[in-house]
């Protein structure tokens, strides 16, 4: 006997359905859980930013109710002397240590911390961040090098990612990541600050926003 249904669906074997049942019972339990603390217990452990519509559908709470919790969470690290803040960062919400305390994080990384990008490549990552989207082409002309393994390099990192291609010269085009977005703490591109008044014979057309 076929387990095709007649709307072209497959019907769920058992092992599917039990992971169906299990899955609800989670959600369901979530769903009772209050509100702000199941928040900051799932963001506690997030490796990456996540959105007030992820929380909402996981929690199974209004987007509204999601959204006045992350504002709630975010004030009371605020106003405590908490070491952690609640950022809006890359399209969804991410816990941070504050800045006052980078000092003792990295003396505790020490030398687990993880590689530096180069001169090169911090170079070439604010050329693409405030002229994006942008070509190989575009920006060594600005960089004066050739920068092919240097962008490389970047998209390997996950910091910066294609961007479609240029009508007039069918060129790749590179723009930065979501995760370029989370490790900077900022929200959009927009939130960049200025760059021109520290370029010397510099214009305001370098700045992308």
């Amino acid at each position: 006997m076929t387990d095709v249904l007649g709307n072209g669906t497959r019907e769920p074997n058992e092992s599917s359905k039990n992971d169906l049942v299990v899955d609800a019972e989670l959600r369901s339990e979530a769903a009772g859980l209050s509100i702000v603390p199941a928040i900051e217990s799932i963001l506690f452990v997030a490796d990456k930013p996540v959105s007030a519509v992820g929380l909402a559908t996981v929690l199974q709470h209004p987007l509204p109710e999601i959204q006045e919790a992350l504002r709630a969470l975010a004030q009371r690290h605020r106003d405590t002397e908490s070491a952690i803040e609640l950022r809006e960062v890359g399209g969804g919400w991410r816990l941070y240590t504050k800045e006052e305390f980078d000092s003792a994080i990295a003396a505790y990384a020490g030398e687990e911390a993880a590689p530096k990008l180069s001169q090169a490549a911090l170079e070439t990552l604010a050329v693409i961040a405030y002229k994006q989207p942008i070509s190989r082409g575009s920006i060594a002309a600005v960089r004066a090098v050739n920068v092919d393994s240097v962008v490389r390099t970047l998209v390997s990192r996950g910091l910066v990612q294609e961007a479609g291609v240029d009508p007039e010269t069918g060129a790749i085009l590179f723009e930065t990541s979501p995760l370029f977005l989370s490790k900077i703490g900022i929200n959009a591109v927009d939130e960049l600050p200025a760059i021109s008044p520290l370029l010397p014979n510099s214009t305001e057309a370098f700045d992308a926003h």
